[in-house]
């Protein structure tokens, strides 16, 4: 039986891509740091990863995202923050966080969980917290460093506040290379259109 890695997630416009990009190399200042930038084109908002499934679910997953996506009509997100998980001391993954319409979002993302848990999937025990990856920290950095990459993300100040609409969610393969995560839409769906 084929497989796919996947997940299901929100694509930014490419405005916000090329902003994002201009942020990561501010950021990229002090390049001693190993630090696994996330290519510009790749950064989206999951909703919800799926791991590795059969190919031939792709389109009960499809189903079952258009149900979902027929109940929530298209609203605004902007970008808020630079931030870290799991903080600033201890940076792990760098991120900017998001606002807006977030209440519809959450609602977006719940209903995603519910419908995908009737068709087997188990439910994500972390808390859903709206963000778009930059970067991700390697093993091995010393305690030293993950301080001054937090002080270097407490200190970059960016005037974002990026708005973007979110009219469909989609399911994206996830090719995993050398050179990083390759991504490719499998399918769409577009939110309910407000009359």
């Amino acid at each position: 039986m084929e497989t796919i890695r996947a997940f299901i997630a929100i694509e930014l416009p490419a405005e916000l891509r090329q902003d994002l990009a201009r942020l990561q190399a501010e950021l990229k200042a002090d390049n001693r740091l190993r630090i696994k930038w996330v290519n510009p084109d790749g950064i989206h908002l999951t909703l919800k990863f799926l791991g590795n499934i059969p190919v031939s679910d792709t389109d009960r997953i499809t189903q079952a995202m258009t149900d979902t996506a027929r109940r929530i009509t298209p609203f605004y997100l902007k970008t808020e923050m630079l931030g870290a998980f799991p903080n600033l001391k201890r940076v792990q993954v760098i991120w900017v966080g998001l606002g807006g319409e977030t209440d519809k979002l959450k609602q977006l993302q719940q209903l995603i969980e519910t419908n995908l848990t009737q068709l087997g999937f188990a439910v994500e025990q972390r808390h859903f917290k709206p963000h778009l990856t930059l970067a991700r920290l390697g093993r091995y950095i010393s305690p030293a460093e993950c301080q001054r990459l937090g002080e270097l993300i407490a200190s970059t100040r960016f005037d974002m506040g990026e708005q973007m609409k979110v009219g469909s969610i989609n399911l994206i393969r996830s090719q995993l290379t050398r050179e990083g995560a390759v991504y490719s839409r499998i399918s769409s769906a577009e939110l309910l259109k407000e009359p």
